[in-house]
Formats: C-alpha cells, sequence, structure tokens
C-alpha cells in the first residue's frame, strides 16, 4: 500500500466487486429492524431468558424506529445496524445471567483508573493503546469490547481461540474487503484496544450510535438524558470482567480506558469513578472534524444509497462543537492531582515522555520494564503504518478550514491547540 492516500471518488464512490457483490446479496434479504425480534433472536443465542430492568427497551425502540424509517440506507447498512442491536441485546442477557448467578460481583471496586478523554481523531486511540502495551495496566481489547460474556456452552477451538475472538476476527476481514482504506483511518482488528463506551451498548446507551448511522433523534434523547445510570452500568461490566480475570476484589486490577464522550460527560465520569487519573487531549477541532466526516463519507459508501457530504457537513462540526463547549465548561471538575492536559502536537512529539506525566499523575513509576514494553509498542505501530489518508477540507466539501474554525475560538482561547489545517 502506498504511503499517502487520497480518496478520489468521495462523493460519487466508484464501488469494487466485492463492495456490490456484498449489496446485490443482502438486496435479496428481508431486514426487520423491529426490537421485538431483536429480543427473541438474542434470547434465541444465548438460551437466556432475563434481560434485567426494562427501562432500556423504549432506548431500543426508539434507535429501532428511527433508523427503520431511514430511506436513505441501504439493505447492508440496515443489515450491520440491526448485526449491532443484537449483539447489545445478546450480551445484556448475558450481563444480567452472570449477575443473577453471582451477586458479589457488585462488591468488586474498579480501583483508581486511568481514562483518556478527548476528540475522536485527536490521539487517544494511539494514547490509549500505547499504556496498554503496559503489562501493569488492565485494557479492553476489541473482541472483548464486543462480546464481554462468553455464550454458554462455547469453548475454545482446538487452537485455542476463543470463539469471541474468532467472531470479530471475521468482522474485521469483511470489513477490510468492504471498506479496505478504514484500516488506514481507524483499524478494528480484534487486538486493537477500544472505547469502553461498548459496554454501554448492552444497556442501549451512549453517543456511540450517532456514528452508525445518521441519527438525529437519538442524539436529542440522549442529549436530555442524565447519563449517569449507563456510565454506572459500565462500570459494572468492568467488574464482571474483572471477577472473569479471577480477580474477585478489584484490589490487583488498575483499568486504562478512553472514549471522546467523556468530554462531555466531565461531571458524570467524575461521579461514577471519582479516584480516577483523567488525561484529556486537545487539537485542532478543523483537523478533527475534516478526518471524522471523510472517514463517514467513505462508509456511507455502502451504508447509504448515496454519500451525503452536505448532511456531514451540517451535523458534525456542531456535534464537536457540543463535546469542547462542554469540556471547557466542566474541565475544572477534575481536580489537578487528578487530571491533565495533552496537547496533540507535543504527544505527537514525544508520546513516551507524556505517558510518563500521566504516570506520575497517577502515581504509576514508569520502570524500566514498562518504558521497555511501550518502547516496543511504539516501534511496532509507527504512525501510518496501514498508509496515511490524505485529507482535504476545502476540495472534498466545499468548507474553508479558516472559517470553520471560527465557531470555535472559544476553545483556542482555553487550550493552546497547534492550528494544523489552513
Amino acid at each position: 500500500m502506498s504511503d499517502e492516500i487520497r480518496i478520489n471518488d468521495l462523493q460519487h464512490p466508484e464501488l469494487t466487486p466485492q463492495q456490490r457483490g456484498a449489496m446485490d446479496y443482502v438486496d435479496t434479504l428481508q431486514i426487520e429492524l423491529n426490537s421485538d425480534s431483536i429480543r427473541r433472536e438474542a434470547q434465541q443465542i444465548t438460551g437466556c431468558g432475563d434481560f434485567g430492568p426494562s427501562d432500556f427497551q423504549p432506548r431500543l425502540e426508539l434507535l429501532c424506529d428511527e433508523w427503520s424509517s431511514d430511506a436513505g440506507l441501504t439493505n447492508l447498512g440496515r443489515l450491520s445496524l440491526r448485526n449491532k442491536l443484537l449483539q447489545h441485546a445478546s450480551s445484556r442477557l448475558l450481563i444480567q445471567d452472570v449477575l443473577n448467578r453471582h451477586p458479589e460481583i457488585h462488591d468488586i471496586e474498579i480501583q483508581a483508573p486511568i481514562i483518556v478523554a478527548g476528540l475522536p481523531r485527536s490521539g487517544t486511540t494511539h494514547l490509549l493503546n500505547l499504556m496498554a502495551a503496559d503489562s501493569r495496566l488492565r485494557a479492553l481489547p476489541l473482541w472483548e469490547s464486543y462480546e464481554p460474556i462468553p455464550r454458554p456452552g462455547e469453548q475454545p477451538s482446538t487452537a485455542g481461540v476463543d470463539p469471541r475472538y474468532q467472531r470479530c476476527a471475521e468482522q474485521w476481514q469483511m470489513m477490510q474487503s468492504l471498506t479496505p482504506l478504514l484500516a488506514a483511518m481507524h483499524p478494528m482488528h480484534p487486538d486493537h484496544i477500544h472505547e469502553e463506551l461498548e459496554l454501554m451498548g448492552p444497556d442501549f446507551a451512549s453517543y456511540n450510535y450517532e456514528w452508525l448511522s445518521v441519527s438525529p433523534r437519538w442524539r436529542d434523547h440522549y442529549y436530555a438524558t442524565d447519563q449517569t445510570p449507563h456510565y454506572e452500568y459500565l462500570k459494572t461490566v468492568l467488574k464482571i470482567l474483572t471477577w472473569q480475570d479471577g480477580d474477585h476484589s478489584g484490589s490487583a486490577t488498575r483499568w486504562v480506558l478512553k472514549c471522546p464522550q467523556h468530554l462531555e460527560q466531565l461531571t458524570v465520569l467524575h461521579s461514577v469513578f471519582p479516584d480516577a487519573t483523567v488525561a484529556v487531549t486537545h487539537r485542532d477541532p478543523v483537523s478533527v472534524i475534516q478526518s471524522a466526516i471523510t472517514m463517514l463519507a467513505y462508509g456511507q459508501r455502502i451504508n447509504r444509497k448515496q454519500v451525503d457530504l452536505d448532511g456531514l457537513v451540517a451535523y458534525w462540526p456542531d456535534r464537536v462543537l457540543h463535546l469542547l463547549q462542554a469540556c471547557v465548561n466542566d474541565r475544572a471538575v477534575w481536580p489537578v492531582q487528578q487530571s491533565i492536559d495533552v496537547l496533540f502536537h507535543e504527544f505527537m512529539a514525544d508520546d513516551l515522555g507524556m505517558v510518563e506525566r500521566i504516570y506520575a499523575k497517577a502515581g504509576l513509576a514508569m520502570t524500566e520494564s514498562a518504558r521497555c514494553e511501550l518502547q516496543q509498542y511504539v516501534d511496532t505501530h509507527p504512525r501510518g503504518k496501514d498508509g496515511r489518508v490524505v485529507y482535504n477540507l476545502r476540495e472534498d466539501f466545499g468548507v474553508d478550514p479558516t472559517e470553520l474554525r471560527e465557531r470555535f475560538s472559544f476553545y483556542f482561547e482555553r487550550f493552546p491547540v497547534k492550528i494544523e489545517v489552513r
């Protein structure tokens, strides 16, 4: 693969034979985005019947109704969305089953996690995966985030591969065949360390659904709803994972986590994880928007009947604005002893040095062994190893970067972020 990748068919995609073949096949299927059918199928898959508290049902129904009424979705897009909801419903059943059989899990403590919060595309993924290379810390690989609880009766293969890992690997292979450039923009292989907001999925919560499809009704519901119960649900799933590891007190496990959503939930985050250390990443929001909407537009070639560049330009700058306004308003909730601001250009210039500064805040020594583990990760994961996408906000979306940046003057006044896109 060439080091530089320029997507020249963003608005009018030239589909590959694999993409066209997959879309033609799925067009022959009847895809039912219905909450009742999703719940029934989840019960059949897991053999479990108890979903726990029923407050999730209106949220599931909202998502099904919004996406069912979206005439712009391809059938392949509808199938992908239904599969995600089915995955979450199945996990909810398994989570509730474990809690019913082992209520002592609630007594486990999640102690002093290190949590990264920052805009998407602002270095959060690299920072998380870098710290996750430290074997003293517990992180959440993608395969486990998708299916945190094993299905009853499933056993590893003769080669020792967990069936959940195998299913995730097959999804990644399919994603690479249908949207091959995603690896350069946002790798999603099974071992990739993922965002813990995936663990809110079984509660049918989080802003993640906005990334999966056009979801303004869901966004409005999310804005109007206190997210504390969903963060508590996330914490409960972390307790289950800690318990599954064999640590039944939580005292031996220290988690490293990250999610951009935390930027607009800093108060809730502090309420649920009061002893955490939080690293808040900062980057030119114009660069973030440019990268994010290019990635989303590229994915729309198989998920939507027409790529909607104007819709992406209308939606995502507002969404990033909301994240940053909340961050500026609530940043002081986290005291200086427990938090650090991570400027993107400084992090890129000295990533190990920045991790050492975060560790100092967290009271975690940078040992020689840890430094070697982190350095090995850096050496084996150079930036752009899967190719580097060349973005152009002006050419691809007709947006002037300078004019867009004016909307974020309040953010630049608060944090010394370096301008990247002109």
